[in-house]
């Protein structure tokens, strides 16, 4: 799902500006070198491999690429750190993103598909606090435990983070991958959500090489 279509579905469509100075390069290989180089999302990520994947819960794209990723994310080396990044287009994505991360702090990812089905299936908005606790209460959540993570500073903070580093990468259609801050690939540069997984670990071994 590129960007457009996702603010569709909002109602509402935009385009937003790229940071001056980055380009793509050609793709090839099913994927993309980026220019300049992008540095780590994470902290964490310091000193290891890091691979993101850029999402939205109202891409049915990226649901049907959710139980791939995980699989594949499970059999990752050590030297690789993993996230995904929920994308921030609009001002109307910040409550999805805010709950992605709020699940995440609650160490709740069983209702990451819950999410996604939500948004999709039952057409749930994401953009007010109210309709937040109506879905955190329909799954037996404790609200006010809930909201007072969502709300939090550090969620903010994570969300913010997650918008200023999807402009970096210039992330214009999800689900798409990056790799140690150098390559893009997805499923429509390398032909299927599968082949795009195949290329992340070249591209994984080919910055691990160049590590070394």
């Amino acid at each position: 799902m590129n960007r457009r279509d996702a603010l569709q579905q909002l109602g509402a469509i935009a385009l937003l500006a790229c940071p001056a100075g980055f380009a793509l390069g050609q793709a090839q290989g099913g994927f993309q070198a980026l220019k300049p180089e992008v540095s780590p999302m994470s902290p964490d990520a310091e000193g290891k491999i890091e691979v993101l994947e850029f999402f939205h819960y109202g891409c049915s794209h990226c649901r049907h690429f959710e139980p791939l990723v995980e699989q594949w994310a499970g059999r990752l080396p050590r030297d690789v750190a993993f996230a995904q990044v929920p994308v921030v287009w609009r001002e109307e994505l910040n409550g999805l993103a805010h709950l992605y991360y709020t699940l995440q702090v609650k160490k709740r990812a069983d209702l990451h598909k819950a999410a996604f089905a939500a948004v999709q299936d039952q057409r749930l908005r994401f953009d007010t606090p109210g309709a937040v606790r109506n879905w955190a209460q329909a799954n037996g959540l404790d609200v006010l435990d809930f909201m007072g993570v969502y709300d939090s500073i550090g969620v903010v903070t994570q969300v913010k983070r997650a918008q200023q580093t999807g402009l970096r990468y210039k992330i214009d259609s999800v689900p798409t991958m990056a790799v140690g801050g150098r390559f893009l690939t997805s499923a429509t540069l390398a032909g299927s959500h599968e082949a795009a997984l195949k290329v992340a670990d070249s591209l994984i071994e080919r910055v691990r090489v160049r590590k070394e």
